[in-house]
């Protein structure tokens, strides 16, 4: 079972394995050495500290091993969700998990109206990650494809009541 948590210093050595040249190489960034990944968990901790938080950055974890990291940044026009794991644990459901806990945090508990995410077209499994945790296509931008997800409409209070009319 998957778990998300706040990043930490002592998580730098493994943010390399996970910002490593194949996972990154559809990023428009190379791997991430020791330095960066000090800085990285820096501003994730500083991040988690603001009032109003505008930017979560969370270690995806299986049995306290961190695998993967996954973003919720609604500091922009719209709120985005982006997320990377280590190479050796693709294919595993991780990705998929770990978008649906977040997408309850932001669609549930911080009640946001829509959360955008995009991906590289020649990364078709971060595309299948997205639509198996409900996102819709939004077309191309800027060359990437873009997904689109937004809170199911509230049931009437009349449904609640009367349920399904027989």
């Amino acid at each position: 079972m998957i778990e998300l948590r706040e990043l930490t210093p002592e998580d730098t050595g493994a943010l390399q394995q996970i910002y490593s040249s194949e996972s990154t190489r559809f990023l428009g960034r190379g791997p991430m050495n020791e330095a960066e990944a000090l800085r990285y968990t820096s501003a994730a901790m500083a991040a988690a500290a603001r009032t109003p938080r505008t930017r979560y950055v969370l270690g995806i974890t299986v049995r306290a091993e961190l695998l993967g990291v996954i973003k919720l940044d609604r500091d922009g026009p719209a709120a985005t969700i982006s997320y990377i794991l280590r190479v050796d644990v693709w294919g595993r459901g991780y990705a998929t998990k770990g978008v649906r806990k977040v997408l309850a945090l932001g669609l549930g508990h911080l009640g946001l109206p829509e959360i955008r995410a995009k991906h590289h077209p020649d990364n078709p499994a971060s595309g299948r990650v997205l639509t198996k945790s409900g996102f819709t296509p939004a077309g191309r931008v800027d060359g990437f494809e873009t997904y689109l997800i937004q809170p199911p409409p509230p049931v009437p209070a009349v449904w609640l009541e009367a349920g399904p009319e027989q």
